[in-house]
């Protein structure tokens, strides 16, 4: 998966490699859960019971290993900051393809104006009020402090990756990143 190469290859380059033996579990969990990112072991939880689909396994995989990406070049404060929670959740939902327009469609929601940016808001606090013991408006509030920072965070895909052939395309230009910037 593209997405998944180029936050593996940025991981590594920032210092923190990933072993799929150490960093990826495969758990039963509780209600419709379908993956975290448990930063104490830096490690990804994928939901076995609730992924049904090789796409929906690769979004999971991409959206938690985005925040083990802004665990590993932050200074994340995952359980103290709401903040920095919202944050990696704007930036997962962002970049992971969780709001894209099939997905949205198939979800029964879509919209013209300003839809992907109201997706990523919502999904945001969907998932710091399913990891975090807030009020609605707590959440609310960190996600609207921080939205458009965080929104316009693409690292390290460099756009917002829309489908397969974005993110190819993002991979390549991270892999190539390093070439451009030697020859000015």
């Amino acid at each position: 998966d593209p997405y998944a190469q180029l936050l593996l290859e940025a991981m590594k380059q920032s210092g923190c490699t990933v072993f799929n033996d150490r960093h990826f579990s495969c758990e039963n969990c509780d209600g419709c859960v379908s993956g975290g990112f448990d930063s104490t072991t830096s490690q990804i939880v994928l939901c076995q019971n609730n992924i049904r689909h090789q796409s929906h396994m690769n979004r999971v995989v991409t959206h938690e290993l985005i925040h083990a990406f802004d665990h590993c070049r932050a200074h994340v404060d995952w359980f103290k900051n709401v903040k920095h929670l919202a944050c990696s959740e704007i930036r997962a939902a962002n970049l992971s393809g969780d709001c894209t327009l099939m997905n949205e469609i198939a979800r029964f929601k879509f919209g013209l104006k300003r839809h992907h940016q109201t997706c990523v808001r919502d999904r945001a606090i969907r998932s710091i009020l399913a990891v975090r013991k807030v009020s609605k408006e707590t959440a609310e509030k960190a996600v609207d402090e921080v939205f458009d920072a965080c929104f316009n965070d693409l690292e390290p895909f460099g756009r917002i990756p829309h489908n397969k052939s974005d993110a190819k395309r993002a991979y390549r230009d991270f892999q190539n990143r390093d070439r451009y910037n030697s020859n000015l």
